[in-house]
């Protein structure tokens, strides 16, 4: 029993990865907390949803369709909308990306109803036996795609130009404009990239977890904690902060109830906060 759970749990934590990557990217950057970063991740769920449905596409190859929409539509709000408030007070972009998750929730309502949507694969029912150990082929493959677009991010923030620029601005942002960098496109640019992991996340999860309209603010309660384990600014954190977050709530619920299963995630980000305030891989700069 013991083992299954720690199974699981790393099978889950490459997706926790995957939800608060996007979530830590724009707090990092721009100083926003992003409350809509779990409607992000539900549009790209309900996409999945639909490609399914009216045209049997499987959730794994709706990814990069998620990604190119749900980039589109960040790069979008952020270029012409809250690039506008972006350099205002904490509260002001709070208050903004709070009710823009109310708006989204509201237009999915409509869309979509309030029922519950889930997507039932032909192989949602097989898995790998190992000893009394087993993983089924769907979580095996969230996991694999999820440390796949770990990877690629890492990559594009390491080794591409846009990369490189969108560190340089969250480092220095005088410094930034002062080198010539197009600063409002950089801050376009990241918002965007954060919803495409979002929408990725979205498709990952859709075969595993029901999605309703109001499934937004739950996620993005995962995405805060996420983001705060692994530290801002590291990708490899926000890896860690997944695996231990996943790890948590499925041990835990070996020895405690399920219904503390969110409590034992906060519990552990409680402990972060006191003892390593920067996270467990972040850089003291975001502490």
């Amino acid at each position: 029993m013991l083992l299954q759970s720690i199974v699981n749990g790393i099978l889950f934590g490459a997706v926790y990865a995957t939800i608060g990557i996007g979530f830590s990217l724009v707090w990092g950057v721009m100083n926003i907390i992003n409350v809509a970063h779990g409607s992000f991740i539900m549009i790209g769920a309900y996409l999945s949803y639909t490609f399914y449905t009216a045209f049997g596409l499987d959730p794994f190859l709706s990814i990069p369709l998620n990604m190119v929409i749900l980039f589109a539509m960040g790069y979008l709000i952020q270029k012409f909308v809250l690039n506008r408030v972006v350099r205002g007070s904490v509260f002001i972009t709070l208050t903004f990306t709070f009710g823009l998750q109310i708006l989204i929730a509201n237009i999915c309502l409509l869309i979509w109803s309030a029922d519950y949507h889930s997507i039932k694969l032909s192989y949602s029912s097989a898995g790998i036996t190992i000893g009394s150990i087993v993983i089924p082929l769907v979580r095996l493959g969230i996991f694999l795609a999820a440390l796949v677009l770990t990877g690629l991010f890492y990559l594009f923030m390491r080794r591409t130009k846009i990369g490189v620029a969108i560190n340089a601005t969250a480092l220095n942002f005088e410094g930034a404009k002062t080198v010539g960098i197009d600063v409002g496109n950089i801050y376009a640019i990241t918002f965007g990239v954060s919803a495409a992991l979002a929408g990725a996340a979205g498709a990952l999860i859709s075969p595993i977890m029901s999605v309703n309209p109001f499934l937004g603010g739950s996620l993005v309660g995962k995405a805060f904690v996420i983001a705060i384990l692994g530290g801002l600014g590291s990708t490899i954190g926000a890896l860690a902060g997944g695996m231990v977050l996943g790890l948590v709530e499925t041990v835990g619920t070996v020895f405690l109830p399920s219904s503390f299963q969110e409590l034992l995630g906060f519990l552990v980000l409680v402990l972060v906060l006191v003892f390593r305030p920067q996270g467990l891989l972040g850089k003291r700069f975001y502490e």
